[in-house]
């Protein structure tokens, strides 16, 4: 039988993606941010959903074309699908602003997103775009229209799926016979290593291992035929699904020995969860001091990137504009606004001033990318502070 067990409590937190029009704002909502982990399945996912339409909506902030990395990425990507797949057929869950699908024009390619506001954009560029939740339902009406697909894919939306029976019977009867599902997200793997707590946030409403993904779609009629292990949003795995009757297509060995690895480090197991529960405690602890620090000889700190990560660290950790005097962001959508929970105010980035000495690296996950455009700041004895693996300065 089943079990959750909680192992963590983050405390209360605000949705991510709800950037202020005001510095104090009333009744903003707030949810509580426990983890637990599923038993059987070995799945670690929140306790309690925030509702979709909170979350994704006309509002949504973030576009997945921002960074020149995701850019990049993506783009490698589709040149691989067309050239080992041959796709005549493609679907994109979780489409966003079409920076992925936008390389399939020319053949039957399709996006579905909820965010009407990015649909829009999709729609503009001539891309055929459902602007709706994922759900077996809606897969049936795409089917009748347009028949069943080579390849579905779905980056950093599947893990925001409440309910992922429906999702993936969903997927598997939009596949036709020798098609494949391709999927990426966070991997929990690097999460446990990293004490990158930042991963879970209201719209992660699970971050997967292999092995929980495995347990949860072979009984589906899905199987796991190959993975890649990406450095993107601080360690990430596409993981690549065929029909369970399909024999064309051979197993990897790399998915045995990803779950081997994973067993090795006892993803499996209450226990290590346990110990990243005190890992967490000890990096919060770890990280005030670090700000307090820097505060008591009066320096600035400013927030590079308010990203919807760096949300889960400035509210859990209380890091208010007490310790962080604003955030500095390219996304307009965020500029001119507070971060959720903590009401820090964002200016539009230029550069980061001759006056700052500190920056605390929200979107760490770029970091290779943000240290070759700030060679200056650095050169002039700036230090960037991030918490993963460990709370430090670089």
């Amino acid at each position: 039988m089943q079990k959750k067990i909680s192992f963590i409590d983050l405390g209360k937190h605000p949705i991510t993606n709800n950037f202020l029009s005001v510095s104090n704002p009333k009744n903003e909502f707030f949810y509580n941010l426990k983890l637990i982990f599923h038993s059987e399945t070995k799945l670690v996912s929140l306790a309690k959903f925030v509702s979709p339409k909170k979350m994704f909506n006309e509002k949504y902030a973030h576009r997945a074309s921002a960074s020149k990395t995701m850019q990049v990425a993506y783009t490698k990507l589709a040149e691989l699908i067309k050239k080992e797949y041959k796709p005549k057929s493609i679907l994109e869950i979780g489409s966003n602003d079409g920076v992925f699908i936008k390389h399939f024009k020319g053949i039957n390619n399709l996006g579905v997103e909820p965010c009407k506001n990015l649909a829009r954009i999709t729609k503009k560029m001539g891309i055929k775009t459902y602007d709706d939740f994922w759900t077996y339902k809606l897969s049936k009406k795409i089917i009748k229209k347009h028949k069943r697909f080579d390849v579905i894919y779905s980056a950093n939306t599947i893990s925001h799926i409440h309910n992922l029976d429906e999702t993936f019977r969903a997927i598997n009867n939009s596949l036709n016979d020798n098609g494949i599902f391709i999927l990426e997200d966070p991997s929990l793997f690097e999460v446990i290593k990293n004490t990158s707590y930042d991963q879970f946030y209201d719209e992660h409403a699970y971050v997967f291992s292999i092995t929980a993904l495995k347990n949860i779609t072979e009984k589906l009629g899905l199987k796991i035929f190959k993975i890649d292990q990406l450095k993107t949003h601080g360690g990430s795995n596409r993981v690549y699904f065929k029909k369970s009757y399909n024999n064309k297509i051979k197993i990897s060995n790399i998915v045995s020995k990803q779950l081997k690895n994973e067993k090795k480090l006892g993803i499996d197991n209450l226990k290590i969860y346990k110990k990243f529960a005190i890992n967490v405690r000890n990096s919060k602890k770890n990280l005030i001091k670090i700000f307090k620090k820097i505060k008591k000889n009066n320096k600035l700190i400013i927030g590079y990137g308010a990203t919807y990560k760096s949300s889960t660290i400035l509210n859990y950790c209380k890091l208010t504009n007490k310790y962080i005097d604003y955030f500095l962001d390219t996304t307009p959508t965020k500029v001119g606004k507070f971060t959720p929970g903590t009401h820090i105010p964002i200016f539009k980035y230029k550069g980061i001033p001759d006056n700052v000495n500190y920056a605390y690296l929200g979107a760490w996950n770029f970091k290779d990318e943000i240290f070759k455009k700030e060679k200056e700041f650095i050169k002039r004895g700036g230090k960037f502070i991030t918490h993963v693996p460990y709370p430090k300065l670089i």
